[in-house]
């Protein structure tokens, strides 16, 4: 579909890549990661053709469409959210006022045999058809499921976009992309600003698109559940691997194990060399010797491995002091802005040790809840801290509180104590602050990587009570991991609000789900949790189709029938007979092919496809189930309509 034939970007400071081939297919989920800095958004960006390479070329078929989301989402427009996504698609806009003009030509026209009313009827019969092949009488069906999949609700849906955050304006535009159903989709970071429900439908959606994905993401599960590909970028260079995210990272810890042998053995083998040239250079009758040698390691690709010093660091919060028996008591808790209700009625005593995951949609009042129980706002009810409870509250604007003077070493020199002093600079290397940027000033970081320092800062400071909201925001995925095992070492209470979901699985014992004003307590997972949330959204975000014959009207039936001879009457019977046998037996063999691709669906989550062999024949077992299932669909809408008819 897409082919990057050399590709490479030249910055000031040097290349960002260079000589970056690869090609991207039609169905490919590709999960495209590296370092900060490497170069992700920027390849992103050349694909969508929104910035040029320095060197190289891309290839794409004439007609191919792209959709493009970027973390920079700019939308200037009064149109209401519902209108933003109705007017996006330029041919659907253009059939549908030309049938509107029509419509209302044919309506004030009475010259009902001129070759120009003739000749409109038929332009009438052609635009029904292309508008009926682009689903455009499905149109505003799909335009409603797909923002109330991402978390907009019916009366969202007709207000002005501009009265959005960005972060909303975000998940229109990510809408907007998705009901054009383009041929690739390139997604930089989509889950940054939706909530965990919006989050598991985007997967779905996504699983089931026939084009082409390529997305960034610091979202473990995300990539896992989504791609099937990844691609590096490391050392100026594009890796590939066969494999979602998981898989690709035991794959790529196994080839670095093997470099960095290589690399040793390399360093002996240059040492032995050079060892050899110092020996006879100055011998005449070794010169020519020592010449072939010189040249030999001028040639010599040094092997060049990708030091990680996040990997396996083990991190403990400090706790302060042993609390009582319980750390917060809530009484009647509850907090309005205006004629808006967020929560009511909460009455919740939190006990020590407790580990508590607040979830719910965006705008339920989750942050509010936090900053009423640390009394930053006021709200309705009381709130009573327990004995020798210590609490340490990580705001989503905790950044705002850096002294921007000190560097960012001093800034968590001056709250470490102990022996976390000497592991500093580890500590700020897991939160992606490693050489000179230790010593760059707190005033000229940027908004993420402020939040980074203040997580940071956080971490060093002892407490027995941690309330944080939304921690993981600007987090890659390793730094991710260094937060989860600190806190799952740690020996006090906490609350955390997150939407990741990878970064919740195993890291609580409570789940706080607020919704429709109320706090639920639930004692299951966090799968289980979305597994519930997500078959009450079932109805209104999928429509599976019901395989039953459609309900005949007895009276029509009869009389009918009634007018038809012996011989007609039995042909219907016959012909209504076989319509029916032809519907049990698709309806049998849909239900045993659908469980069967179920079945392979999850062999080929686990597909090692560097056995060729074995690869290209469960594809082929794959491919001809779903051509099955096609077929016997086919069969079974057939028999339907024949019966009906």
């Amino acid at each position: 579909m897409i082919n990057l034939e050399q590709l490479g970007v030249h910055l000031p400071q040097g290349y960002l890549f260079k000589d970056i081939s690869l090609q991207i297919n039609k169905g490919d989920k590709i999960g495209l990661v590296g370092k900060n800095g490497a170069g992700k958004s920027t390849l992103l960006k050349l694909i969508a053709r929104v910035d040029s390479p320095s060197e190289g070329k891309i290839h794409q078929p004439s007609g191919t469409t792209i959709g493009y989301l970027s973390q920079d989402i700019k939308i200037d427009t009064e149109q209401s959210v519902f209108e933003f996504l109705n007017t996006s698609n330029q041919l659907l806009t253009k059939i549908n006022h030309r049938l509107e003009e029509i419509n209302v030509e044919l309506v004030e026209r009475t010259d009902y045999e001129s070759d120009s009313y003739l000749t409109m009827l038929d332009e009438l019969a052609e635009l029904n058809h292309e508008f009926t092949v682009h689903e455009g009488f499905l149109w505003e069906e799909k335009i409603t499921n797909t923002l109330k999949g991402l978390g907009f609700n019916d009366k969202e849906l007709h207000m002005s976009l501009q009265t959005f955050s960005g972060g909303w304006k975000m998940r229109a535009e990510l809408a907007r992309i998705l009901v054009n159903n383009p041929d690739i989709v390139l997604l930089d970071e989509p889950t940054n600003h939706l909530d965990i429900i919006s989050i598991s439908w985007l997967e779905n959606y996504l699983k089931t698109f026939e084009g082409a994905v390529v997305v960034i993401s610091h979202d473990r599960l995300f990539l896992d559940n989504v791609t099937t590909r990844t691609l590096e970028i490391s050392q100026k260079k594009i890796l590939d691997f066969p494999y979602s995210y998981s898989k690709y990272k035991e794959a790529r810890a196994e080839e670095m194990e093997r470099l960095a042998g290589a690399a040793k053995q390399q360093v002996k083998d240059i040492k032995h060399t050079e060892e050899l040239i110092n020996k006879f250079r100055a011998k005449k009758n070794k010169a020519a010797f020592a010449q072939s040698l010189i040249k030999k390691l001028e040639k010599t690709e040094r092997i060049e491995v990708e030091n990680d010093s996040v990997v396996g660091m083990k991190i403990s919060f400090p706790l302060s002091v042993q609390p009582g028996k319980w750390v917060l008591d809530m009484k009647d808790m509850g907090k309005t802005y205006g004629d808006k209700m967020l929560f009511k009625g909460v009455n919740l005593t939190v006990g020590r040790g407790e580990k508590i995951a607040l979830l719910g949609a965006n705008g339920t009042g989750k942050s509010t809840l936090l900053k009423r129980i640390m009394n930053k706002i006021e709200g309705e009810g009381t709130v009573e801290y327990g004995h020798n409870a210590n609490i340490t509250y990580f705001a989503q604007d905790q950044a705002e509180d850096l002294d921007v003077t000190k560097t960012v070493y001093d800034t968590v020199d001056d709250i470490a104590k102990g022996d976390l002093r000497k592991d500093l600079r580890k500590i700020l290397g897991a939160f992606l602050f490693r050489g000179e940027d230790v010593d760059k000033k707190v005033a000229v970081l940027s908004g993420g990587e402020r939040t980074r320092l203040a997580l940071c800062q956080l971490l060093l400071s002892p407490s027995n009570f941690l309330i944080l909201d939304e921690p993981t925001n600007h987090l890659d995925i390793q730094s991710k991991e260094v937060l989860k095992s600190a806190l799952k070492n740690y020996e006090g209470t906490f609350i955390v609000v997150s939407h990741d979901r990878e970064f919740l699985e195993g890291l609580t014992n409570r789940i706080w789900d607020i919704e429709n004003q109320q706090l639920k307590i639930h004692h299951f997972g966090v799968k289980d949790f979305l597994k519930r949330k997500m078959a009450l959204l079932q109805p209104t975000t999928t429509k599976k189709v019901k395989l039953e014959a459609p309900k005949k009207e007895a009276p029509a039936k009869d009389v009918s029938e009634n007018q038809l001879s012996y011989n007609e009457k039995k042909e219907l019977k016959r012909q209504k007979n076989k319509w029916r046998n032809q519907i049990n037996s698709s309806e049998k063999k849909i239900e045993e092919l659908e469980n069967k691709i179920a079945e392979m669906d999850v062999v080929m989550a686990t597909l090692d496809y560097s056995n060729e062999a074995k690869a290209s024949k469960v594809l082929k077992e794959y491919e001809e189930l779903k051509n099955n299932l096609d077929e016997q669909m086919s069969l079974w809408e057939e028999a339907t309509e024949g019966l009906e008819d």
